[in-house]
């Protein structure tokens, strides 16, 4: 079984704000994140903190400060544009998907254009863009104002990452 590490922030703790706050990353990426990666290289259900880590992983590094993400390159505009024509159909698209999630869960842009749901916690490798629905994800920040969260994560997305990982699968 190979160690897993903890991927760093790409960015201060501080610098999502005020989309997600200091608290948010402290919590999420400082403690249940790490928890993960600790409890699967303790060997405890390695299956379920294998996922969890690689899921965080991702979600983390696809982010930036707010206005500083760009928009869309083409590889990933033309992505969208297959199923939700547009980046304003493909937010909608993860809206529906994840308040039709109920418990937690993650929604994704799946890479043939699709909005996929993941129950729990599994690996996937066809993610392009990531959303964390589980409750730690938004709860210290908006409460149970899931919808104000799932319109502000588009404000930190990183879309040359998002670009450079499309261009890898």
């Amino acid at each position: 079984m190979p160690t897993l590490k903890r991927t760093p922030l790409p960015y201060s703790e501080s610098a999502l704000e005020p989309v997600k706050s200091r608290e948010t990353l402290n919590y999420h990426w400082g403690h249940l994140y790490k928890r993960y990666v600790d409890n699967y290289n303790a060997g405890e259900s390695p299956e379920f903190n294998r996922a969890g880590a690689f899921l965080h992983d991702i979600y983390f590094t696809q982010f930036t400060e707010p206005g500083t993400g760009g928009a869309p390159g083409e590889m990933t505009q033309d992505l969208i544009r297959k199923h939700s024509k547009s980046l304003a159909g493909l937010r909608a698209l993860v809206k529906d998907a994840a308040m039709a999630l109920h418990g937690s869960g993650w929604v994704y842009l799946a890479l043939d254009g699709t909005v996929k749901t993941i129950r729990n916690h599994a690996v996937r490798e066809d993610i392009v863009i990531l959303v964390d629905m589980w409750e730690h994800a938004y709860a210290l920040d908006y409460e149970w104002k899931k919808e104000q969260y799932l319109d502000n994560i588009w404000r930190i997305m990183n879309w040359p990452h998002i670009e450079d990982r499309l261009g890898l699968m």
